[in-house]
């Protein structure tokens, strides 16, 4: 079956599930590459690791929660200067209705075009009477966009406007052996993506660039086939040029994540995630998920080479249609 970042099969056999023709991979276009010059883009990982720290102390933070509110409220805080819209509405779940908050911190830039970065921020909702922090799940790729908000701030960009958003109630109300994942998840991310369709806002996003479970000490990024073809190979000319590649695609799977309502929309996307999460992937969605199995490393091998993608794509001319 599809992988997904809240639900997967550990049989050695899963079934085979047909990914539909909007998002079935193609052949890469031929790259119009920028060359490599410049310093390395900044990334202060150590101060993302904080933020992660930061978010894990308020425990666990399921949609609905008090600290689901305290997290909200966090990063608000720490975007208080910047441009920000909230896109809030009611969720229609298998347990009910439910308030979901996604956060879209806007970052100007000289070229016409959107490139979005996004990361849910809530915890595992059929875990929510346990310890389970997400430290890891929700937790890196959110702090990960705490400090690419720093580094965003205050800067003229010579390039597209950067949108940052933190998506709510990504993760399944039931658990995935009553409802399926893909059927009861993405409901921040879903209604935000018909919303931008509906406006118009969709034709202007250049890139949908994910970042999900990115702290893993023991980083190596999935080579995605739901994602875009040409943007996972612009991903790993950035890492590349880092230095970082040994960190990427050793391993190519389908992840059904918060990019799938934009890959449908055909928005060329990409998602950094890493799927195995400790030996045999122990550590997924248990109250292990915790901040020692992390690294600030990891935050600058994905921060750094996220911001360099972005930088190859403000210079690719043209970019490959959609």
């Amino acid at each position: 079956m599809t992988l997904a970042s809240c639900e997967r099969d550990k049989d050695a056999n899963p079934p085979k599930v047909e990914i539909p023709a909007s998002i079935t991979p193609v052949q890469t276009p031929k790259l119009s590459l920028p060359p490599d010059n410049g310093p390395p883009p900044a990334f202060d990982s150590n101060r993302a690791f904080q933020y992660i720290k930061e978010i894990v102390a308020f425990g666990p933070r399921p949609l609905g929660s008090a600290n689901h509110k305290k997290v909200e409220d966090n990063i608000l805080a720490h975007l208080k200067n910047d441009t920000v819209e909230q896109d809030a509405f009611t969720a229609d779940t298998p347990e009910g209705k439910f308030p979901v908050h996604n956060i879209i911190a806007k970052f100007p830039g000289t070229k016409e075009g959107i490139v979005v970065i996004a990361s849910h921020y809530d915890t595992n909702y059929p875990l929510r009477n346990t310890s389970f922090v997400g430290a890891n799940d929700g937790g890196s790729s959110s702090a990960l966009l705490l400090e690419f908000a720093n580094q965003l701030r205050g800067r003229a960009r010579d390039g597209y406007s950067i949108w940052l958003v933190w998506d709510d109630a990504e993760e399944g109300i039931k658990p995935d052996t009553e409802v399926a994942f893909i059927d009861d998840s993405l409901y921040g991310i879903r209604h935000l993506a018909e919303k931008w369709e509906a406006d118009g806002t969709l034709k202007k996003i250049k890139a949908f660039l994910l970042a999900d479970m990115v702290g893993d000490a023991d980083l190596n990024i999935e080579r995605d086939t739901n994602s875009t073809p040409w943007l996972e190979d612009v991903v790993y000319e950035a890492a590349t040029r880092l230095g970082y590649q040994s960190h990427f695609f050793a391993r190519t799977q389908a992840v059904s994540d918060d990019h799938l309502p934009f890959v449908k929309r055909g928005v060329p996307c990409a998602d950094f995630i890493d799927f195995n999460y400790g030996y045999n992937d122990v550590f997924w969605h248990t109250t292990q998920d915790t901040v020692d199995k992390l690294s600030p490393k990891s935050l600058e091998i994905v921060g750094g080479t996220m911001l360099e993608t972005i930088r190859i794509l403000d210079k690719m001319e043209p970019l490959p249609p959609k």
